[in-house]
């Protein structure tokens, strides 16, 4: 029996905060004048403790029986606040259970450390017993409560899928997670699954899928009757072997997050839908297995797609691209407002930016400067890549009209990104080439699966769609 989903701690608010305790917010150079206005007691344990106001250092004051008073919460320089995210976050992690009121934090920084205070408290204890921070935050007056809380439950849904190894989470179990957003939300939602893929005319999306025991299938769903209209399309490769061409022992180590493009599409999805913006939304996720077996795809096979274009595939391992290619070709035909697309495509993108930032590519600048100016706001970081449209010479194999591995190794993520606006054609288009894993520990994201990107998606479809 595959092993059931726990049910983790919801990431929400204090909703009391009668005896929360104040945690003030302290800059290290504001130290000496905040500890002026404090009694000669609190600036004596101050003094002992050595307490300077470290970025993410804490302390905790005691009164006369010895329980805590305050905290006191290191805030460092603005130098040192630049090279990280959600401080608060280590604090929230140090401290042990009870509740705590913000105090002295200003409202500029106070969603994104509510945020982040909030992320601190998740664990991915599907299977073993383990615990985020246990310290629970009164939400500061400033924010927008019920927002951050949808915001981090819809970044939990795609932690936890992202996750779940390839055992629990093949296409039936990525199926079955869109079934239960979609029944939460009374979204509507169909599936075209194995043979009956090329009854409709989604060719590609089979020919990848079709070599694994469990069937490739296209997950279509809608939610939203008004507003300007919205398609997210995440690749949902949900374990990546290389297909014939095979990938290296040490190559497939993390290849159940393949899928992390289909997640991180979830849970932004989560995020509009339970804050009811006035949109309509379609999310389209073609989840497969890129297995090896006789019915394999092989390298010089050459396959047409949805949209009419042959593909001749010269590397088995360049299926995303396939995959993503009729599903575009499908949401395009729906004339959307914008389009977006989501997914862990290629290594050329890590090489070019690291684990941190979520490179995207788009051909209209005032988006560009929405989705920049929104990620900054947000704490969600993004990095414009070019649609070089020189380089479409090198996706042209010559005996087909698309190839889906160039040789060379020049410009990996650009001429994917290239391959895949083919099939968007006529769409207001942009693509994420999202790594969707932490490789290493920070505050509010431990080592894991980590949605890249939907936040500052989020934040910018205002502007964009002008809700």
């Amino acid at each position: 029996m595959p092993s059931q989903p726990s049910q983790a701690r919801a990431l929400t608010f204090a909703t009391d905060a009668e005896g929360a305790i104040p945690l003030h917010v302290i800059e290290a150079d504001n130290l000496e004048e905040w500890l002026g206005a404090q009694p000669g007691r609190v600036r004596a344990w101050v003094a002992a403790s050595g307490f300077k106001a470290a970025l993410g250092a804490s302390l905790l004051v005691p009164g006369g029986d010895g329980a805590p008073i305050m905290v006191l919460a290191g805030y460092g320089a603005p130098d040192a606040r630049a090279r990280g995210r959600f401080h608060l976050a280590a604090v929230a992690a140090a401290l042990p259970a009870g509740t705590y009121r913000i105090e002295g934090l200003s409202a500029e920084r106070a969603e994104e450390e509510a945020l982040g205070w909030l992320l601190a408290g998740y664990a991915f204890d599907r299977y073993r017993e383990q615990t985020g921070a246990e310290a629970r935050m009164v939400a500061p007056d400033t924010v927008d409560a019920a927002r951050i809380e949808a915001i981090a439950e819809g970044e939990t849904l795609t932690r936890d899928l992202i996750n779940t190894p390839a055992n629990d989470m093949g296409p039936d179990a990525l199926e079955a997670a869109c079934a239960d957003l979609a029944g939460r939300f009374s979204a509507e939602m169909t599936v075209t699954r194995g043979a009956d893929l090329l009854e409709q005319n989604l060719p590609l999306i089979h020919s990848v899928g079709r070599a694994a025991d469990r069937e490739p299938r296209l997950i279509d769903m809608r939610w939203g009757r008004s507003g300007p209209t919205l398609t997210l399309v995440g690749k949902g490769v949900c374990f990546d072997t290389g297909g014939l061409n095979l990938k290296p022992g040490s190559g497939m180590g993390l290849m159940k997050k393949d899928m992390g493009g289909a997640a991180t599409v979830l849970g932004l999805a989560h995020m509009i839908m339970a804050l009811d913006l006035p949109l309509q939304l379609r999310v389209l996720v073609p989840a497969v297995e890129n297995s090896v077996s006789a019915s394999a795809m092989r390298p010089g096979d050459i396959l047409t797609a949805r949209n009419g274009k042959t593909v001749e595939i010269n590397n088995t391992d360049a299926e995303g691209r396939l995959v993503l290619a009729d599903a575009l070709t499908l949401g395009a035909e729906g004339a959307p407002d914008l389009m977006v697309s989501m997914a862990t495509l290629t290594g050329a993108a890590r090489v070019a930016v690291g684990p941190d930032l979520a490179p995207y590519y788009a051909d209209d600048p005032a988006f560009a400067s929405a989705l920049e100016a929104a990620a900054a706001k947000v704490a969600d970081p993004v990095w414009r890549m070019p649609f070089h449209t020189p380089y479409e010479a090198m996706i042209e194999p010559g005996i087909a009209d698309l190839d889906n591995a160039p040789s060379g190794g020049f410009a990996g993520s650009i001429t994917a990104a290239l391959f895949l606006r083919r099939f968007a054609s006529g769409t207001r288009y942009v693509h994420f080439d999202i790594y969707g894993w932490n490789p290493s520990a920070a505050p509010a994201r431990p080592k894991g699966g980590v949605g890249m990107g939907a936040r500052a998606l989020l934040a910018a479809l205002p502007e964009a769609l002008d809700l």
